[in-house]
């Protein structure tokens, strides 16, 4: 190969617009031992490039497997079921509560109503015993 057409393949690997076959040449002239001295500098990035595609990772892996903790997830679960029944239960008091009080207030307005009838009744017996005492006379 010329050495022009080298230095053109060169100018173009470095601007990322070689072909496959135009790489592979690239690394064929740079792996053998007539490199010009002004392109030395690449061949140990070529060479680089040869070695490091033989490479292999030979240590095994282990992955952790994610195992979901589920403990918290009941304790959450049991937390959100506790507050929604002692909500639900304070509702249901509050609820009891304001029928026991209307219950309440409805037989003290009924035994108010008696009450003021009584009183009625009461008011016409003093007026009675009013008259009584002014006819009779009596202390």
């Amino acid at each position: 190969m010329e050495l022009a057409n080298i230095e053109k393949l060169l100018e173009k690997y470095l601007n990322a617009e070689t072909t496959i076959a135009e790489e592979k040449k690239l690394k064929a002239y740079f792996s053998s031992d007539f490199v010009a001295p002004h392109l030395v500098e690449y061949q140990a990035m070529f060479g680089y490039f040869s070695t490091s595609k033989n490479e292999r990772f030979t240590k095994t892996i282990q992955l952790k497997s994610q195992k979901r903790n589920w403990k918290w997830l009941s304790v959450a679960a049991s937390l959100v079921l506790l507050v929604s029944v002692y909500t639900g239960y304070q509702k249901n008091q509050q609820k009891e509560a304001e029928k026991v009080y209307a219950e309440t207030k409805q037989a003290l307005d009924l035994l108010s109503t008696n009450l003021n009838k009584g009183t009625v009744a009461i008011a016409q017996l003093q007026h009675f015993e009013d008259t009584k005492n002014k006819i009779f006379k009596q202390p």
